[in-house]
């Protein structure tokens, strides 16, 4: 697994320079952003950790989603993503929280479709919240590095947008 360095590079630098941290809930990409964030030079500077919740019981025991609105969606919605990423930035206090969940193969649950749910939270706050899809018949750890490459280049714009508006 190995994504543009250079972009790996700037979203490393934007967040020193703005002495920011970040921290991580992922359940579709399995590890695969906080992987990403561990491949940037002096992370251990800005990326504080993550959790990797796959099911419904560690979503709700760890990173406090609502138990109620993970069942009736199967714990992929954009109501989930939010509480991850909200409760994620809480748990290891960061100023950032990015979270993932969604599906990386088709299922019945997902009305046979492949498509993923992510949230970004600033100081407490959601900020963005996306839905990706793709074609019903991509390969699952294609799937799964797609939804990481593209959180982690929306997360860049995002980082950009900060660095102008300060």
């Amino acid at each position: 697994m190995e994504f543009k360095q250079s972009l790996l590079d700037y979203i490393g630098g934007a967040l020193k320079s703005a002495h920011e941290t970040v921290s991580v809930a992922e359940s579709v990409t399995a590890g695969c952003l906080q992987f990403s964030f561990s491949q940037i030079k002096d992370a251990s500077g800005f990326f504080k950790g993550g959790v990797t919740a796959y099911t419904l019981e560690e979503k709700v025991k760890l990173l406090k989603v609502d138990e109620q609105e993970a069942i009736k969606c199967d714990c992929v919605s954009k109501e989930v993503a939010d509480e991850m990423a909200l409760n994620v930035s809480s748990l290891f206090n960061t100023d950032w929280g990015i979270s993932v969940t969604g599906y990386a193969t088709p299922v019945k649950e997902s009305d046979q479709k492949i498509f993923a749910h992510f949230s970004f939270a600033y100081k407490n706050e959601i900020i963005l919240s996306k839905k990706l899809e793709l074609h019903h018949k991509t390969n699952a750890s294609t799937a799964q590095l797609y939804y990481a490459e593209f959180i982690l280049g929306c997360f860049k714009c995002e980082l950009n947008q900060m660095i102008i508006l300060k």
